[in-house]
């Protein structure tokens, strides 16, 4: 059990049977009246947003997420086949439960699985991926001093904002967090 007062940046819990994590909190101490602690509690199964205000004293579960390391191995349809690389154990995933989470990530790349009480509710990318360009207009000679972007796809089908000097067959560095270009590879 963890209390209200000792809330900090990126602490699961479970509130209302829900699992959320705390994206920020701030201890209020008014002149007059009690003490409270004001949050915005990210729900790590749907992604919603709530703030919500609580005494310092309220306890409530600290909820554990198990992080597992598998290799995505392909999508048939709706579901995204992963497998286990120290057992071979291999498990599917609904696409609601994935959203674009993979939109960055080729097949036998390796991603981390979130569960909770064995329940899978979400896929963690790698921070940083090196992808090829496959489609790009042709970039303009000389062109480069403006810092203007122009969109590009890479060998997923995801659509990225590159500089104008990068072309078709180049590797590309992708921040998966933000899908921001970060430099050739």
């Amino acid at each position: 059990m963890v209390s209200a007062g000792d809330f900090r940046n990126g602490l699961t819990i479970q509130y209302e049977n829900q699992i959320y994590t705390v994206i920020e909190f701030q201890h209020v101490k008014p002149g007059k009246g009690a003490a409270f602690v004001r949050t915005k509690l990210k729900n790590l199964k749907t992604g919603s947003v709530i703030e919500k205000t609580f005494r310092p004293t309220e306890k409530m579960p600290k909820a554990h997420i198990e992080k597992k390391d598998m290799q995505y191995l392909y999508s048939d349809g709706d579901l995204f086949h992963f497998m286990d690389s120290e057992t071979y154990d291999q498990i599917a995933i609904n696409s609601d439960q994935i959203g674009d989470t993979l939109k960055f990530v080729k097949e036998n790349d390796m991603v981390k699985i979130l569960s909770h009480e064995g329940e899978v509710f979400g896929i963690e990318p790698p921070l940083f991926v090196e992808l090829e360009i496959i489609h790009t207009e042709p970039g303009v000679k000389g062109d480069t001093a403006t810092g203007a972007t122009k969109p590009a796809e890479v060998e997923t089908g995801a659509s990225v904002n590159v500089p104008l000097f990068v072309n078709i067959g180049d590797k590309i560095k992708i921040d998966t967090r933000t899908g921001e270009y970060l430099s050739r590879a």
